[in-house]
């Protein structure tokens, strides 16, 4: 059954820690007689790979015939340049790459430069295209449920399998379920390893594990939540309801302190992608630990205020490109390029030891003051506010400064020319006038005369009628055609395309990363040392605490400080030494849903057999109140039977915090006694019938649950939890448990008046009444309840 479960996978050529692999004979075809010796050779590993990319997340599956399984990636979040995607074909070298026929153009550009890549060893991957609707949700749900696995034995139900492979597979994951699908729509049309069976022979699947990269954590959408490292909400703002989700109280919401929104992107990056890498921790914590120092105060408000003014200069770029440039654009490019200028400037006044600042250093290069100088004694601001439009300072081009020389002296010289052209005019016509439109060019304009009623009466002798507006007529005439041919559509020319103002600067096209990030405020504290912990299982015994999220649950800080550490970020506390764990499992909160159509005893299994299937000697597990859902004794024998199986591993046995209320787990000796195994509680103390809480974890254990206490804080009223500690007390002993003598009287006092007003009630002059069906239907059954 292990083999089958969703395992953290290092190496596409090998089974990884606590994995189990398989592999089958190929067939292949047989050309003729071989040497001896190239009987005993195998054929070469191949991976197929299946990837969607949409909305900014990446769904990956790929199938490997070394062992015949299937491994898939949780959806992830991805930049444009698919940087994610490159680093997992980097890593796996897949033999081909499937992917939907409708992609957009990130996609189909990363898949083009793939293609052309003749250096690439030892070849290129094959690019194959399924159509789109062998992407399908529904359909590649379909396939997953009604695939022949050999891991699932023939007499399990479909509601069974459905049951088992959602334990494995996260389906709540839709881009990574479609990958799936469309992968094994690839492998039953290709009959990879199965080309020369029969037909009803399909490819081999001997399970279906989880992918994570090298150095990256893996941590699932259960541990997000119940840590709370994320959290979205609806938006307070009736205006924004509609629109989308807010942070709410979550880890990424209290230490998000970026001032733009790359800063922002590149944060909740990190929260999504931990990471083992201790070079890479290290360079953050530097930065952290710089900046917390006095004296770096103002250098630190100083960056924070030129983050703000950081735009998304590729959208504004974009815009230009498509000529839908605003006057605000041009600002914004314009602060954007200054700040990161001042980011550069700083930055190389700053500790070069440090990594980010060398990098901001030498990424920003004097390219950009050129084109910041570029933009401002181009750009005319004032004018293109005032004008709306994008407008040139003058002495920038001789030739747009004589057109607009030429536009502004155009009143006075059409006035000339209009009173030449009404010399030649009708004498009935009193006025006339020349004019300029955009587009269309010079017009003479005349009134309409009375007499000019029918379309046929707007013919003038030597001019060219164009249309009727206002009561005025529009003509072209030879001295306007002249004008056409001699001035030019002047206003045109001027205001030109705004989109070929980057293109005509010198040095804009150079290229200059403008996505610098802010890292987290974090509280002070001592960084976390990367050295690697003892293997070994810790046992607390914690009473029933009234807890809040991240509160007094031990476990709750564990695991956010584990997470905090794989981000590079300060922990709070005076000391801590953490390993670089490589996965972070929880069986902490049960995520209930009516859709899932799981109990929650269901998910709390499902939940502990990932850990337990996927836990290495390096994962940290979390396991808070296991067996709680089902009987007593059933779930106590569970919980004992997990920890067994993780001390059974002996040294390669995980990092394990386990809460619980079982005090029967210690006082029955289910667990073996080794320097596996510590206990500990929490210190408390009682004061009177008061119970003082130190929240401080010592060793030893747990003698009582303080139910009561915690009972008597949440509003019980006393004679609950006065006769709550009796019955407990008396099962402790092993006394037998009796009802109260008061309640029992009083229930007794009811009942007698209830049969009394019976009697009362009871009309004897009623022909109808039966006093046998009155006696046996009403009195025996309230004289049972009284004696």
């Amino acid at each position: 059954m292990a083999s089958v479960a969703a395992t953290p996978t290092r190496t596409p050529n090998g089974p990884g820690p606590g994995e189990a692999s398989a592999s089958f004979p190929t067939v292949a075809s047989d050309p003729g007689p071989r040497e001896p010796e190239e009987e005993g050779e195998e054929e070469p590993a191949e991976i197929h790979l299946c990837v969607l990319w949409n909305s900014g997340y990446l769904g990956i599956a790929y199938y490997d015939t070394s062992d015949s399984t299937i491994h898939f990636m949780p959806d992830a979040p991805d930049h444009e340049s698919l940087k994610l995607l490159q680093r997992v074909l980097d890593e796996i070298d897949p033999r081909s790459v499937v992917t939907s026929a409708k992609q957009d153009e990130n996609m189909t550009r990363f898949l083009g430069k793939l293609a052309s890549q003749e250096h690439r060893e030892p070849k290129r991957p094959e690019i194959i295209f399924l159509p789109s609707v062998d992407f399908g949700l529904e359909i590649s749900k379909q396939r997953l449920l009604s695939g022949n696995y050999s891991f699932l034995p023939d007499s399990m139900t479909t509601t069974e399998k459905i049951l088992f492979l959602s334990s494995i597979i996260p389906f709540d994951c839709l881009l990574m379920v479609r990958a799936l699908g469309g992968l094994l729509k690839f492998l039953g049309r290709r009959r990879i390893g199965v080309e020369l069976e029969d037909y009803n022979v399909s490819v081999p699947i001997l399970g279906f594990k989880k992918f994570v990269l090298t150095n990256l954590v893996s941590i699932d959408q259960d541990t997000y939540s119940v840590l709370q490292i994320f959290k979205s909400e609806s938006h307070p703002s009736v205006y924004k309801v509609a629109s989308g989700l807010k942070e709410g109280l979550s880890l990424f919401g209290i230490l998000n302190r970026c001032r733009c929104k790359w800063g922002e992107k590149l944060l909740r990056l990190w929260f999504t992608r931990p990471t083992q890498d201790l070079g890479e921790l290290n360079s953050r914590l530097d930065v952290i630990q710089f900046f917390l120092l006095p004296q770096n105060l103002d250098m630190a408000q100083m960056l924070h205020r030129l983050l703000g003014h950081i735009k998304n200069v590729p959208l504004i770029l974009k815009r230009m490109t498509l000529s839908h440039t605003k006057v605000s654009d041009w600002q914004v490019l314009y602060k954007t390029v200054y700040s990161a200028l001042g980011l550069r400037d700083a930055c190389r006044s700053l500790p070069q030891s440090i990594q980010l600042f060398r990098d901001i250093a030498q990424e920003f290069s004097d390219d950009l003051h050129h084109i910041a100088s570029l933009i401002g004694k181009v750009v005319d601001f004032e004018g293109s506010l005032a004008e709306n439009r994008f407008t040139v300072l003058p002495n920038i081009d001789p030739e747009i400064d004589e057109k607009k020389r030429r536009l502004m002296g155009l009143p006075s010289f059409l006035t000339e020319v209009a009173r030449k052209e009404l010399e030649n005019l009708d004498s009935r016509i009193p006025s006339c006038s020349v004019i300029y439109i955009p587009l269309i060019g010079f017009l003479l304009s005349i009134p309409r005369l009375p007499s000019m009623v029918e379309t046929s009466d707007f013919e003038i002798e030597g001019l060219d009628f164009m249309f009727l507006s206002e009561e005025k007529l529009h003509y072209r005439s030879a001295r306007t055609k002249e004008l056409d041919a001699l001035l030019g559509d002047l206003h045109c020319d001027i205001r030109g395309d705004p989109a070929d103002a980057p293109a005509a600067m010198p040095g804009a096209g150079a290229g200059s990363r403008l996505d610098p990030g802010v890292g987290p405020c974090l509280p002070p504290g001592r960084p976390v040392g990367s050295c690697q912990c003892r293997s070994g299982l810790r046992l607390l015994k914690a009473p029933l605490l009234p807890t809040a999220p991240w509160g007094t649950n031990p476990e709750w800080q564990v695991g956010l400080i584990t997470f905090m550490a794989l981000v590079g970020s300060f922990v709070p506390a005076e000391e801590a030494e953490i390993g670089a764990v490589d996965a972070i499992f929880t069986r902490i909160h049960s995520c209930e849903s009516i859709s899932l159509g799981l109990s929650t005893f269901m998910i709390d299994l499902n939940q502990v057999a990932k850990a337990v299937n996927n836990a290495t000697e390096r994962s940290l597990v979390l396991v808070d109140e296991f067996g709680k859902g089902t009987n007593t004794v059933d779930g106590l024998a569970l919980l004992a039977a997990v920890i067994r199986h993780w001390l059974a591993l002996g040294p390669t046995c995980p990092h394990v915090f386990v809460a619980t209320n079982f005090l029967s787990l210690v006082q029955l000796q289910l667990l073996p006694r080794g320097p596996l195994v510590q206990y500990l509680t929490m210190e408390t103390c009682e004061d009177g019938d008061d119970l003082v809480f130190f929240y401080q974890v010592c060793e030893g254990v747990a003698r009582a649950s303080h139910a009561s206490h915690t009972a008597a804080q949440a509003g019980l009223p006393e004679k609950l939890i006065a006769r709550g500690k009796q019955v407990s007390d008396l099962i402790r002993s092993g006394k037998p448990i009796k009802p109260v003598k008061e309640l029992l009287k009083e229930k007794q006092m009811e009942n007698c008046q209830t049969l009394v007003d019976k009697f009362l009630k009871l009309d004897l002059e009623d022909p109808s009444l039966d006093l046998d069906i009155f006696m046996s239907q009403e009195v025996l059954p309230a004289a049972t309840t009284i004696l």
